[in-house]
């Protein structure tokens, strides 16, 4: 039965606060994070395997074609099993700017575009969801330069090149003496329009599923209903996602010339090009599998996880 309150007591106000609410998000989203980080991992070794474009320019790339599983075999066995979660530091960093400002966001959109019977069309839904993941990620891009880096390091060093840093802080200090301070944005395009695109499929899945499910069948808010939504918004946020997820990957992993510009790709139209041209359509889906199957249980935990802890502390769900 739904906790009945009284909604203008400063305890519901205080547990209905930006900040409170911006505290949950975050939360929510290490506890996601933290279980389904080895996918993650996965997917970005299978984006930047068999990459002709580094084969071309002269660096040693063998032209693997392993799949989902073999990859995570492999890295937990030639790299050791807490590879999988090598650059969860970073991750953890971004989601604390990423996942409070766009929930955050996405609320203010929604609240403003609702019409005089209080809802939101798909459209104007759609619109706030890829304004919040557009602006919540260019803030935190570079936290999400820094784990690609780690997160491709370990396939360096087995490839018989040196490491070239051994933790977080030493990645943020290498990138900075390579391209300054405005190289931490490397890849941002397609790295915003990736989070634009996920958090279209993310927010606004998860949010039209769960008024859909209420509406249509009548479902309890309660953990059933969150977790039916959370598996339709992992589902679209992956394959919406996916495409610029792997630009965003190549672009970020490149090396970096004197100059500091990527030596591989002039820009995300060049990526997409040569990726189209080298490796075909498909190569823009490499590390679907794993992405979905990390978005999906990433999106039951961080959603089951927001609204209990929401309506635990007395405050509104999502």
């Amino acid at each position: 039965m739904p906790v009945l309150r009284n909604a203008d007591s400063p305890a519901s106000k205080a547990t209905d606060s930006i900040a409170a609410r911006y505290g949950v998000a975050v939360i929510a989203s290490w506890a996601a994070e933290t279980a389904t980080y080895p996918f993650d991992l996965t997917k970005t070794r299978l984006q930047i395997q068999s990459e002709v474009a580094a084969a071309k320019h002269g660096y040693k790339a063998s032209m693997e074609n392993h799949g989902m599983i073999k990859t995570a075999v492999g890295i937990a066995k030639q790299e050791g099993i807490l590879k999988l979660w090598s650059g969860l530091m970073p991750m953890f960093q971004r989601h604390a700017i990423y996942s409070g400002s766009r929930l955050i966001l996405y609320e203010h959109f929604r609240n403003a575009f609702k019409d005089a019977n209080g809802k939101v069309s798909l459209g104007a839904a759609s619109i706030g969801g890829l304004a919040a993941g557009s602006l919540a990620q260019l803030i935190a891009s570079p936290t999400d330069l820094v784990k690609v880096q780690m997160q491709a390091e370990g396939r360096r060093v087995l490839q018989g090149k040196p490491p070239r840093f051994a933790n977080c802080r030493q990645a943020y200090a290498m990138l900075y003496a390579e391209s300054g301070i405005m190289g931490f944005w490397r890849g941002a395009v397609p790295n915003v329009q990736r989070a634009a695109l996920v958090n279209m499929g993310d927010l606004v899945a998860y949010d039209y599923s769960k008024q859909f499910l209420i509406r249509e069948f009548g479902m309890a808010d309660t953990a059933g209903l969150h977790a039916a939504a959370a598996f339709a918004a992992g589902f679209v946020a992956a394959v919406v996602g996916t495409p610029a997820d792997v630009l965003k990957t190549r672009l970020m992993n490149q090396p970096v010339g004197s100059d500091g510009r990527g030596t591989l790709y002039r820009g995300m139209i060049d990526c997409l090009q040569q990726s189209v041209k080298n490796e075909g359509i498909l190569s823009l889906y490499k590390g679907f599998l794993p992405l979905w199957m990390r978005l999906g249980p990433w999106a039951l935990i961080n959603w089951i996880a927001f609204e209990n802890i929401m309506l635990a502390i007395g405050g509104h769900t999502f």
